[in-house]
């Protein structure tokens, strides 16, 4: 049976055809194909001569030998010996003293941040200097910008300042980190969008002077005032896209009631919830037949680009929360067990209540009032977790009054045995299908073969050996000889 092989198992290399489903593993440890049954394939196994002398198997087997590579490719190819860590003989202190170490790194290096945000220079500062260089005169800061959008207002906190040697205030320079920008020199009356009366007085002899440096001190209250406006929310609905434009006019009066011009207005551009772009112009106006000078601000109120991808975030993880309660519903009408519907019933239900939470958390979110990401995303998100509560309830309930029938375990004899259970993975038939890949047809083969072997008593230990150039009637009188053994009558 083994002259009937195929010829084309000697083509190809035997570790490849192995696979669970051969007879591999039943070989004896001691006992290699190549070097027991395969003299010719040996390789290192003794002599040359040795290997001539041996006599030839009946199966001929083509040497097997690793390709050899060119000179020119040897000598390029740079070794690296890299040593080898055993998992095993390192303790597990040690990698958790690792994660200790990289997780203490990880925070500090993140704390840093706030040591380099506290680094950069005052955000007024590049606009002091220009104005000191190009217009010097009055300047307002808002150095704080409060935006309610309940409310809906928005509340600017102005500081008044001067930048150049004519209008700064003696010994006050260095405010914003400019030393060529202070404190106005002389008193102003500053009005608000057309107010009658002013918004906020300035005073330089009210400010007072550090005993030890003898420099002016800035107290808030008396440099700085607050101007309220409405705000158009027109744009409300659109959150987190939603946008805000506001336009404001300021004038100063001197004591002397001489108009003098405002060279800038600025605020700062990030708050916590929004990012404010300004800009600025000069204008005038006409009361009683006298020109006043005035400057105009121009506020553009969005949310930072942060913010907008993280409410857009928590709202796709709110509609795949959603998504997950179809599919527990899904899974529940399949289930036949009254526990795995108990099961998706629980997961649903956190999901309900995990998706308010969510929608509080978006960054000064507007109240359910009906914007858009409501109409879109938390009303629809709401009632379909709802509904898919109530369906699975009514699926647990009919699994409930249905769970005698499907929990009966069917009943056998207790002197017979259990009934078997059928595999998950079926075991594969013993004759590949005519349509299936070479590969499994020669696996099957080769196993065939070593069948062969071990039906034969190849396997066995000590090994049974053939000579298939012996001729059978000298094997059988070599076993069934017996030695005749004479026996000695003593003579009385």
């Amino acid at each position: 049976m083994i002259g009937d092989m195929p010829s084309f198992l000697p083509s190809f290399s035997r570790p490849q055809l192995r696979d669970r489903r051969s007879f591999g593993r039943l070989r004896s440890f001691h006992l290699t194909p190549v070097a027991e049954n395969f003299p010719d394939a040996a390789i290192g196994q003794g002599s040359d001569s040795q290997q001539k002398q041996q006599k030839p198997n009946a199966l001929s087997v083509v040497k097997f030998e690793a390709p050899k590579r060119s000179p020119r490719a040897k000598k390029s190819r740079i070794s690296i010996i890299v040593p080898r860590i055993d998992s095993e003989t390192i303790p597990p202190i040690f990698w958790l003293g690792l994660a200790v170490i990289v997780s203490v790194v990880f925070v500090f290096a993140l704390a840093c941040t706030f040591r380099g945000v506290q680094m950069k220079e005052p955000a007024f500062k590049h606009v002091l200097d220009n104005v000191a260089d190009d217009t010097p005169g009055i300047v307002l800061l808002g150095e704080n910008v409060d935006i309610d959008i309940d409310e809906p207002s928005i509340t600017v906190r102005w500081s008044i300042l001067a930048c150049g040697e004519e209008y700064t205030l003696a010994n006050s320079s260095g405010i914003h980190g400019s030393d060529r920008c202070g404190l106005p020199a002389n008193p102003l009356f500053i009005f608000v969008d057309g107010d009658t009366k002013p918004t906020a007085t300035f005073d330089p002899t009210e400010i007072p002077f550090d005993r030890r440096s003898g420099a002016r001190r800035s107290i808030q209250n008396l440099v700085q005032f607050d101007s309220d406006h409405v705000l158009d929310v027109h744009n409300a609905y659109l959150y987190p896209f939603d946008t805000y434009t506001l336009s404001s006019t300021i004038r100063a009066v001197s004591a002397a009631n001489v108009s003098i011009p405002i060279r800038k207005l600025a605020t700062m551009e990030l708050t916590s919830s929004f990012l404010v772009q300004t800009s600025d112009i000069e204008s005038y106006s006409t009361l009683n037949s006298t020109t006043v000078l005035s400057r105009d601000i121009d506020m553009k109120v969005k949310r930072p680009p942060g913010a907008r991808a993280y409410a857009l975030v928590l709202f796709a993880i709110s509609w795949f929360l959603t998504h997950i309660c179809l599919g527990n519903v899904y899974m529940a009408w399949r289930a036949t067990n009254s526990l795995d519907v108990l099961k998706n019933t629980l997961s649903t239900g956190a999901i309900l209540a995990v998706i308010p939470q969510l929608r509080g958390s978006m960054p000064d979110a507007p109240g359910l009032d009906g914007v858009l990401i409501d109409t879109i995303g938390y009303f629809p998100q709401m009632v379909i977790s709802g509904l898919c509560i109530v369906i699975l309830m009514v699926i647990a309930a009919s699994r409930e009054l249905n769970g005698a029938k499907l929990m009966v375990l069917p009943e056998y004899h207790p002197y017979q045995p259990p009934p078997r259970l059928k595999s998950i993975n079926p075991r594969p038939p013993p004759i590949p299908p005519p349509d299936s890949p070479i590969k499994e047809k020669m696996v099957a083969e080769y196993n065939k073969y070593r069948m062969t072997k071990h039906l034969k008593g190849e396997f066995v230990f000590p090994p049974v050996h053939q000579d298939p150039f012996q001729d059978p009637a000298q094997e059988y009188a070599a076993k069934h000889t017996h030695r005749r053994l004479k026996t000695t009558v003593g003579v009385v």
